[in-house]
């Protein structure tokens, strides 16, 4: 790389920190990606920020993954770059900009958490009689039998459950409607929250949860709930209302293997959204089969191959 190339860049610098006003830090943070895109240059043979075409960027956005740096701090970087570039192009020394439309690699989509069928017995394991308490056990089976959002739950009106029927009638995302199984734990829960509710809803009142002053209980509100409850039943991780989303998907997958029906359930739109979820089933398989394999067990001290 040229040194009259590095003079161009320390000139759009001066330009970030005199004519737009950057600060000093978002500044040096420019100074950072230009750098690493000069050494990149180096290493490529290329002696001018012009002769930068997109499939330069593409391997320099690569590079940068290998060498640990994270999809969103490539993003930034890429972003740098591409700032530099229209910039260059203000200046008469570029027509068209190599980086537009280069995006930094995907990030692995990480794994939803989950509670298993003994943490999450326990934890629906409340032996309290009072109406807050009733209250809070129908929450939790429901957010665990029906794989509610902490959303679908607050908007409940009791004319949205049909017990008898089993069923309770959710609007989700996109206001769409579904209409899905509620449990037998779930249900008597519900009954003996229905009973106590009277207790605490203020008059007129229509919302089936309600909070300390009667009316329909917070988000918020059923966030410290739940947490209070983890904490009393020893639950080892942190607990929130999506949790019990996950974890009613996932044990419905491993016991149902029914992608489409748990798709349904849940309310995706998109299937691919449910597909995680069989991911955490595969991590499951792939423990069982380690753990019980007789070709996947460690060999033991003594034993012959």
């Amino acid at each position: 790389m040229q040194a009259a190339e590095w003079r161009t860049a320390e000139r759009f610098l001066e330009h970030l920190a005199l004519e737009r006003r950057l600060s000093p830090h978002t500044v040096t943070s420019y100074r950072r990606d230009l750098t690493c895109l000069g050494d990149f240059c180096r290493s490529q043979g290329l002696d001018s920020f012009s002769a930068i075409q997109p499939h330069h960027l593409r391997r320099f956005a690569a590079l940068s993954y290998a060498s640990g740096l994270k999809p969103r701090s490539i993003q930034r970087r890429l972003s740098g770059v591409r700032s530099f570039m229209n910039w260059l192009i203000r200046e008469g020394r570029l027509k068209n900009n190599p980086a537009t439309g280069i995006s930094a690699p995907r990030a692995a989509r990480s794994l939803p958490r989950t509670l298993d069928v003994d943490q999450m017995a326990s934890l629906l394991a409340i032996e309290e009689d009072t109406p807050p308490a009733r209250r809070d056990r129908a929450m939790l089976e429901l957010l665990y039998s029906s794989g509610l959002r902490l959303a679908e739950l607050v908007a409940l009106d009791p004319q949205d459950l049909d017990l008898a029927d089993g069923t309770v009638r959710v609007t989700g995302k996109g206001n769409r409607m579904r209409i899905v199984p509620v449990g037998r734990a779930a249900r008597e829960a519900l009954r003996d929250w229905l009973d106590a509710r009277p207790s605490l809803a203020a008059p007129g009142e229509t919302a089936l949860f309600v909070g300390a002053r009667g009316r329909r209980i917070s988000p918020r509100s059923v966030q410290q709930r739940v947490s209070a409850w983890a904490q009393r039943a020893g639950c080892p991780q942190r607990v929130h209302p999506h949790l019990f989303r996950h974890s009613f998907a996932t044990h419905l997958l491993e016991s149902s293997r029914d992608l489409r029906a748990v798709q349904e359930m849940l309310g995706h739109a998109d299937i691919s959204t449910t597909q995680v979820y069989t991911h955490l089933d595969f991590q499951h398989l792939a423990q069982v089969y380690d753990e019980s394999h007789p070709r996947a067990r460690r060999k033991t001290s003594g034993t012959r191959g």
